[in-house]
C-alpha cells in the first residue's frame, strides 16, 4: 500500500499552479525558508506532526467533523461511505461536506487517491484517540492474535475458518464488517452479553477497569462469550483492556445512527445597521482606546512600572498606572500588552519602561499610532485583558509565558465570524457572535471566566473599533484580510487628527476634546492633574500641580505663556492668580544636599580651608562661619584634609568623636572564571507571512519542477547545496533530507529553528532555539525553553520546522 505521503506529493504533482497556490496560501509554515525544491519536499513539510497542528486550529466545525469522521474510517474511504456515516448524500448536507472537503483539501489534510478514494495526514489521524467513540479496527487489533484463536473464534460463529492465518483473519473481518451478520449474532447472545455489548458500543461510553491482584483485568458478566466470537477484543492470555473494534461498534450502533455533522453555522439573531453607524460607532471606540493607550504610555514613560519576580506586571501596578491615566484596567492591560508586543515597551533590570521606538510613535497621529498596536493585538498569544500568570498576578506576555495558539484563533475566528454576516446586518446583541465564532473555530480558546463563549474577545475588539453594532468595522476587515494598506486607510478615515488646543475654565479645569497630541499632553500633565480620558479629557490645576511645575525649574511667566499658547481662550483670572501666587511662596525654604559637613570653632581655619585649591574637588560651601558641607562622602574628605597636612577628626551619629581601630587585612575571595558569553534570550522569527506574489512564483515553479528533487549522493554526482547540509545530513540520521535542509538554512542564517529532541533519558521535548553553533557532533545553541545555552546531539534530532 502506498504511503500517504507518496500520495499526498502525487496529488500536489497533479495540481495546476493555482491550487498549489492555495494550499501554499492556507499551510505557510510548509514554505518557510529555504523554499522546498519540489512537491516531494513541500509534501514531507505538510506531513509533519507540528505543521498539521498549525492548521488545526484554523478548521471550521464542520471540516473537523468530517476529518473526525474520515479517522473514524481508518483506511482510506470513498466519498460516498464518508457522506453515508455523516447522513450527508442530499441537499444543504451533501453541499457542506463539499465545501468542508475543499477546506480539508486547501489545507492538504485530506486529498484523493488516484483511484478516488480519500487520503488523511497520518499526523491527523493522530489527533483523536478514538475518533466518533471508535476504537481501531479488527483486523488492527486482531493482528497478533494465534492462528488458533481465529480458528475457535470463527467456529463459535458458524463460519467453517480457512487454513491460513491471513484467511481466517480477513474471513472474521469480512463477517463483522455486515451489520446485518453483527446483529444476528447479538441477538443470539445472552442477556448480560447484549447489554454489555449495548453500552460499549454508545458513543458516550467511557471504560471503567477492574483489576485483579495479578494484573489481568476482571471481565465484565457477559464479555466472555463476546470475547470468543471477536465482538470484543482482549490481549494475549487475557492481559490488557477489553476493546470493541470499531466495525462491530458502528454494526450494534445501527443503520439509523450518524455522526454529528452540522454543515450550516448557527443562527444569529440579526437587526438593521448602517455603514454610516459603524463607522460613528467605531470611529468613537478607537479614538477613545487611542487617547487611552497614549495616556497610560505616558504614564509608564515617567514612573515605569515594577516587575514581579515571575516576570510580568503585579495588579498593584496595575491600579497605579490605571489612576494615574484615569482608565479602566481592561484597557491597562490591553495597552500594555500589545505595546510589549509592539516593541514600545521592554523589560528594563526590575522593570518595565518605554523604549526609544515610543517616542517617535507618542509624536505621531493618532491614525497612525492605532496601527500599531492593532497589529499587535491581532498577532498576541494570549487574551490580553483578562491573562494572568499562574499566580494569578501577572501579565503573562511581559513575563515571558508563551503564545497559545487557541488565541490567536479565537480572534481569527471572531471576525471571520462577523464577515459571515448578511450586508446591512448586525448581531442584535455582540454576545450572539460566541456560538458563530465557535462554529468557524471550535478549537479556539473559551476562557474560564466567559459568561458567553468569547465575551472577552468580543469585549476587546469593540474596544479597539474593530467590531461595532455588533458587525465588522472597515479596521476589522482591514484586519481580517491582514491588509496593512486597508488598515491605515481605514484608521485615517475614523480617526480624527489630534487635538492641539485646549479649553481653559473659571474653575481651574482645561478641557481638550478629541484626542490631545503629545505635546499637548506633556504639557498639561507637567503643571496640572489629569481627572478624566477618553472622547474628552479634562485636567485640573491646584497649588501642588503648578508647584510641580515649578519644581522643574520653570518659571511662573513661561508657564502662563506655554499655556497661553494652546488655548483657544485667554486665561481665566483665576488660573493667573493661582500661578502668580504658588510661585510667591515657592524655594522660601531651601534644602542643601551634603555628603558630609566640616564644622570649627575656628573660622578662619574654615576659611582656609574652603580656599586651598588643591581641596576644591571636595566641593566645599560655606553654610555658617564656622560649618562648612562638601558634596565628597565622609572617608574621602578625611583622607584628602589629612593628606594635605591637617589633623581632623571623624564623628559619630550622636556627636561624639570617633574612635580608628586599624582594621585586619584579608585576602579578596577567588574571582570566578568568567562565563562564555551568553547569546541572545529573544529567538529571531523566521515564519512571516509571504507575501501573496511570492506565493504565486513559488507556486508556478512548484507545478512546473519534477515531482522529487535529487537525493544529494556525492558519490553519485549529487553534492549537496552547502557543506553545512553535508555535515548535519551525516550526523542528523534521525531525519530526512527536507529537516536537514531547514536545519542547515538556520544555521547558516543565524535565524531560529524548532526541533523535536530527545534526551538520554528518552524524553521527548520541543525546544525552538537560536545561534546555532555547529560543532559535529553536537549543536550549540540558545534555548527558549531553558532560557539558556544548551548542547545537542545532532543524532539525538527527530524533528525540525521553523518556530511557531
Amino acid at each position: 500500500m502506498k504511503s500517504d505521503k507518496s500520495t499526498l506529493a502525487a496529488w500536489l504533482h497533479r495540481l495546476n499552479a493555482e491550487g498549489l497556490e492555495k494550499v501554499l496560501a492556507a499551510r505557510p509554515d510548509a514554505v518557510s525558508p529555504p523554499e522546498p525544491r519540489s512537491v516531494s519536499e513541500l509534501a514531507e513539510r505538510l506531513q509533519r506532526p507540528g505543521s498539521v497542528a498549525l492548521a488545526l486550529p484554523r478548521l471550521s466545525l464542520p471540516a473537523l467533523q468530517t476529518a473526525e469522521a474520515l479517522a473514524a474510517l481508518s483506511a482510506p474511504a470513498s466519498r460516498d461511505v464518508l457522506a453515508d456515516l455523516l447522513d450527508a448524500a442530499e441537499d444543504e448536507a451533501a453541499r457542506g461536506l463539499t465545501a468542508a472537503l475543499q477546506t480539508l483539501s486547501t489545507h492538504a489534510l485530506v486529498w484523493p487517491d488516484s483511484e478516488g478514494s480519500l487520503r488523511m495526514a497520518a499526523p491527523l489521524r493522530q489527533a483523536w484517540d478514538t475518533p466518533l467513540g471508535l476504537d481501531q479496527p479488527l483486523a488492527t487489533l486482531l493482528k497478533d492474535t494465534a492462528s488458533e484463536e481465529l480458528r475457535r473464534m470463527l467456529t463459535a460463529l458458524g463460519v467453517r475458518p480457512p487454513g491460513t492465518k491471513p484467511q481466517r483473519l480477513a474471513t472474521l473481518v469480512e463477517h463483522h464488517s455486515d451489520p446485518a451478520r453483527v446483529a444476528a449474532v447479538v441477538a443470539q447472545a445472552p442477556a448480560d452479553a447484549r447489554k454489555l455489548l449495548d453500552r460499549r458500543a454508545d458513543p458516550a461510553y467511557r471504560p471503567q477497569t477492574f483489576v485483579l491482584i495479578g494484573g489481568q483485568s476482571a471481565p465484565e458478566p457477559g464479555a466472555r462469550w463476546a470475547l470468543e466470537r471477536g465482538l470484543l477484543v482482549q490481549g494475549r492470555h487475557g492481559y490488557g483492556p477489553v476493546r470493541m473494534p470499531a466495525e462491530v461498534a458502528l454494526a450494534l450502533r445501527g443503520p439509523g445512527w450518524h455522526a454529528p455533522f452540522d454543515p450550516a453555522p448557527p443562527v444569529t439573531p440579526l437587526v438593521p445597521v448602517t455603514p454610516a453607524e459603524v463607522d460613528s460607532e467605531a470611529s468613537a471606540a478607537a479614538t477613545a482606546f487611542a487617547a487611552h493607550a497614549v495616556s497610560v504610555l505616558s504614564v509608564c514613560a515617567t514612573t515605569p512600572p515594577a516587575r514581579l519576580k515571575s516576570g510580568g506586571i503585579g495588579t498593584r501596578e496595575l491600579a497605579r498606572v490605571g489612576r494615574a491615566a484615569r482608565c479602566e484596567e481592561t484597557v491597562v492591560r490591553l495597552t500594555l500588552e500589545t505595546a510589549y508586543k509592539a516593541g514600545l515597551m521592554a523589560r528594563d533590570g526590575d522593570r518595565v519602561a518605554t523604549t526609544d521606538a515610543y517616542g517617535p510613535w507618542a509624536e505621531s497621529e493618532p491614525a497612525e499610532r492605532l496601527p500599531v498596536l492593532l497589529h499587535a493585538w491581532w498577532a498576541l498569544g494570549l487574551t490580553a485583558s483578562q491573562a494572568r500568570d499562574d499566580d494569578n498576578k501577572a501579565l503573562p506576555a511581559l513575563a515571558g509565558t508563551p503564545s497559545c495558539t487557541g488565541c490567536l484563533q479565537a480572534r481569527q475566528g471572531l471576525l471571520a465570524a462577523a464577515s459571515r454576516l448578511p450586508a446591512g446586518q448586525g448581531a442584535k446583541n455582540s454576545a450572539e457572535l460566541g456560538p458563530l465564532t465557535h462554529w468557524s473555530r471550535p478549537l479556539a480558546e473559551v476562557l474560564p471566566q466567559d459568561a458567553t463563549p468569547f465575551a472577552t474577545v468580543i469585549r476587546e475588539a469593540e474596544l479597539l473599533g474593530v467590531l461595532a453594532r455588533g458587525v465588522l468595522s472597515p479596521i476589522g476587515a482591514a484586519l481580517l484580510a491582514d491588509s496593512t494598506e486597508g488598515l491605515a486607510a481605514a484608521c485615517h478615515r475614523l480617526l480624527p487628527a489630534a487635538t492641539t488646543t485646549v479649553r481653559f475654565g473659571s474653575d481651574l479645569t482645561a478641557v481638550v476634546t478629541g484626542t490631545p497630541a503629545t505635546r499637548l499632553v506633556t504639557l498639561l500633565d507637567s503643571v496640572a492633574d489629569r481627572e478624566t480620558s477618553g472622547t474628552a479629557s479634562v485636567w485640573r490645576f491646584s497649588p501642588a500641580s503648578v508647584r510641580r511645575a515649578l519644581d522643574t525649574g520653570r518659571s511662573p511667566d513661561s508657564i502662563e505663556a506655554d499655556l497661553a499658547a494652546v488655548a483657544t481662550n485667554p486665561l481665566p483670572q483665576p488660573l493667573s492668580y493661582l500661578i502668580t501666587d504658588t510661585a510667591r511662596g515657592h524655594g522660601r525654604i531651601r534644602i542643601a544636599s551634603a555628603a558630609c559637613v566640616i564644622h570649627s570653632e575656628e573660622p578662619a581655619l574654615l576659611t582656609e580651608i574652603a580656599a586651598h585649591r588643591k581641596l576644591s574637588k571636595l566641593g566645599l560651601r560655606h553654610l555658617a562661619p564656622t560649618v562648612l558641607v562638601s558634596r565628597t562622602p565622609l572617608e574621602k574628605a578625611l583622607a584628602a584634609l589629612r593628606t594635605e597636612g591637617y589633623a581632623p577628626v571623624a564623628e559619630t551619629a550622636d556627636g561624639t568623636v570617633r574612635v580608628e581601630r586599624p582594621r585586619r587585612h584579608r585576602a579578596p575571595a577567588p574571582v570566578p572564571p568568567p562565563r562564555s558569553a551568553v547569546r541572545s534570550s529573544t529567538p529571531s522569527r523566521t515564519t512571516t507571512t509571504p507575501k501573496q506574489a511570492e506565493l504565486t512564483t513559488l507556486a508556478a515553479r512548484l507545478a512546473g519542477a519534477p515531482l522529487a528533487h535529487p537525493a544529494p549522493d556525492p558519490y553519485n554526482g549529487v553534492p549537496f547545496a552547502t557543506d553545512t547540509e553535508e555535515i548535519i545530513a551525516g550526523h542528523a540520521i534521525q531525519i530526512p533530507h527536507a529537516d536537514v535542509r531547514q536545519l542547515a538554512h538556520a544555521v547558516d542564517s543565524g535565524t531560529a529553528v524548532t526541533i523535536e529532541y530527545v534526551a538520554t533519558t528518552g524524553s521527548r521535548t520541543i525546544r525552538t532555539i537560536s545561534g546555532l553553533d555547529l560543532d559535529p557532533p553536537h549543536l550549540y545553541a540558545w534555548c527558549q525553553l531553558r532560557d539558556a545555552e544548551r548542547v545537542f546531539t545532532l543524532s539525538r534530532i527527530h524533528g525540525v520546522m521553523p518556530p511557531a
